[in-house]
């Protein structure tokens, strides 16, 4: 539908509730029930076998790996993981599922309940976490015409997340699904990218009247690969099912894609139920029995999640919540972010230099922090330099532009290229009176009583000594140059 449906309905009368179920490859070597890479962008079909191209008499060996990544996943969500859970056949016929039916986990998963704490306080819950393999995938533009079939994919582990439907808004499930990635990436379960695949979302969504209590019909909008398609789709879906009610007609459980070229949300097929897949238990494997003293061991190596680090940052570390936000949103920058602080002694000034000028380098370089050049040490060094007055901030910036590309400690460039502090009366005199000659007009009117041009001034004074000149001396040598009106 269009952005234009809802243009005469009553919005405010209605109340999105949305379930996500979002699938995520783990970050395994090889594949779920087979020795076949995993790995993303190789040439199509090179990674497959009799196993995942389901020839006769092959039969699946799961990967103990998977196991492991799936059950810290789940206990990092609070989900309870239970001691046995059953594979299962989930039969569906695909062009891209070679066997004609997916492995999948049906009514013993591996694990049940659990929350996801947000940014706004709320914490939507989970109702299970499974086990399955991922299908094939269908290109439809590399030939004209025709659609081709690359199985690499085909049989990668994936974990299925499924949310209860508590989620009231499509800001509110962007929340949600910022935040599991967070934590996933944090227990390096999956590198969590949209843009590969190793993210997808299919988001369940119905209307209803507010204060109702009753759930209505629901359409699954399926394979949304970006948070802003996630927030569009439910918004347009939304506003269909509230203009359909308005209209005095009714809702068809269906299933949806979400076409962002042309911003709109369409039918794909009717909305399968779970005795369409007719699931039984896969007999070529057994059940899989985990150990309470494995599973707590799982837990116990757990590293600390997100929402615990920010707690901590800004109990101990005197930062403020928002820019604990922005540090915790990357592990690694979160780890960097940690050796900085350690190293200069000081959380607020280390928060202010990572989220400057080290994520504004990143976000201009489009490179990742384990390859950045200025080491945690040397940054804590530079900003202890600053913090002593040993250089200007003016100064600081200049140094880490240089420690970019020079190995040098900052102090050596400091040295070397003349940008250490200068405090001697007799230097800033001089450089005050070549600007006092230099800018008349605004000398004689400071000198008047116009203290509004000391800053301007300073700033003059700033730019001759080339960031050298100590600050709170140029502002005190000036002051004594002004005559009280």
């Amino acid at each position: 539908m269009s952005a234009a449906t809802n243009a005469a309905v009553d919005m405010a009368k209605w109340e999105m509730v949305v379930g996500l179920e979002v699938h995520v490859q783990l970050k395994t070597r090889t594949k779920a029930f087979c020795g076949c890479s995993a790995s993303f962008g190789d040439a199509p079909n090179a990674n497959t076998c009799p196993v995942c191209l389901a020839l006769p008499g092959a039969l699946p060996v799961l990967n103990a790996h998977a196991v492991e990544l799936a059950t810290r996943a789940a206990l990092a969500l609070g989900c309870t993981v239970h001691e046995r859970s059953i594979f299962a056949r989930k039969n569906y016929f695909y062009p891209d599922l070679p066997k004609g039916y997916q492995i999948s986990q049906a009514d013993r998963p591996l694990a049940t309940g659990g929350r996801v704490q947000l940014a706004d306080g709320t914490a939507p819950g989970i109702t299970r976490i499974h086990m399955e393999e991922d299908a094939g995938k269908s290109i439809h533009d590399r030939y004209q015409g025709a659609t081709a079939i690359d199985l690499n994919r085909s049989g990668v582990p994936l974990i299925e997340i499924v949310g209860e439907p508590e989620i009231r808004s499509a800001a509110q499930a962007s929340l949600y699904l910022k935040a599991l990635r967070e934590i996933l990436l944090y227990c390096g379960v999956s590198d969590v990218s949209m843009e590969e695949g190793s993210l997808r979302v299919d988001a369940n969504v119905s209307a209803r009247p507010r204060g109702e209590t009753e759930f209505r019909n629901r359409t699954e909008i399926k394979n949304l690969n970006s948070f802003s398609n996630v927030e569009r789709a439910l918004e347009l879906e939304f506003a269909r099912h509230v203009a359909t009610y308005e209209a005095g007609g009714s809702i068809a459980q269906q299933t949806m894609l979400f076409d962002a070229a042309r911003q709109e949300v369409r039918p794909a097929r009717s909305k399968e139920g779970s005795h369409d897949y007719r699931y039984f238990p896969e007999p070529d494997l057994p059940p899989l029995v985990l150990d309470a003293a494995w599973v707590e061991a799982q837990r116990a190596a757990l590293p600390e999640l997100p929402a615990a680090r920010r707690a901590r940052w800004v109990g101990t570390l005197g930062i403020a919540a928002a820019d604990a936000e922005v540090l915790s949103a990357d592990a690694a920058v979160a780890s960097y972010f940690e050796e900085v602080a350690k190293a200069a002694g000081e959380g607020k000034a280390a928060a202010n230099w990572v989220m400057g000028e080290v994520l504004a380098t990143l976000n201009e370089s489009g490179g990742s922090i384990a390859d950045f050049p200025v080491t945690a040490a040397r940054l804590g060094a530079l900003i202890t330099l600053v913090k002593g007055g040993a250089v200007s901030s003016t100064a600081g910036k200049t140094i880490f532009q240089t420690m970019r590309t020079d190995a040098a400690e900052p102090k050596a460039i400091a040295e070397r290229d003349g940008l250490l502090q200068v405090g001697d009366d007799s230097a800033l005199e001089a450089w005050i009176s070549e600007v006092w000659a230099e800018h008349p007009d605004e000398a004689a009117r400071f000198a008047g009583g116009e203290k509004k041009l000391q800053g301007v001034l300073v700033g003059f004074v700033m730019k001759k000594s080339k960031g050298r000149a100590d600050p709170k001396k140029v502002n005190a040598l000036l002051s004594s140059r002004q005559t009280a009106p």
